[in-house]
């Protein structure tokens, strides 16, 4: 992700998330102190970007590897994650940063409950509308 001069680079198999506004009220109008807001477990957001997987090792094609260099691009296993989707993930397991003035959440893929993709673009309040049974978690 490059803003200005500046390019932030998403390492192994982690994104990088714009995390939603928490709801600071309840369906029944009360509203919730910012510490209550930041305690709960699942939480969601779009993906920024993501880094670019999981490495692999290199596989050696003689007895002695050791003896000659190999200028080999890495190779990686491909996330799921793309940018774009929209992802549930574990609340405790995320890194939070700050770039160029916008907050931002370093997760790894592990960490990542669901993936939302569409074709269209949907708002985060949209996305969440999609799922049955999500009526009793608090998220």
């Amino acid at each position: 992700m490059r803003i200005g001069n500046k390019e932030l680079l998403v390492v192994g198999d982690r994104v990088l998330i714009k995390q939603e506004d928490l709801e600071e009220r309840t369906e029944v109008g009360l509203y919730l102190p910012q510490t209550v807001v930041e305690k709960e477990e699942v939480q969601g957001g779009r993906i920024v970007t993501t880094g670019p997987g999981i490495a692999l090792a290199e596989v050696a094609e003689d007895d002695e590897p050791w003896r000659k260099s190999s200028n080999k691009e890495p190779r990686y296993i491909p996330l799921q994650a793309e940018p774009g989707d929209y992802a549930l993930f574990l609340k405790k397991t995320a890194m939070e940063i700050k770039f160029e003035g916008e907050k931002y959440l370093i997760v790894s893929q592990a960490s990542i409950l669901v993936l939302v993709r569409d074709a269209e673009t949907l708002g985060s309040d949209d996305v969440l509308d999609e799922f049955e049974g999500l009526d009793g978690l608090d998220i």
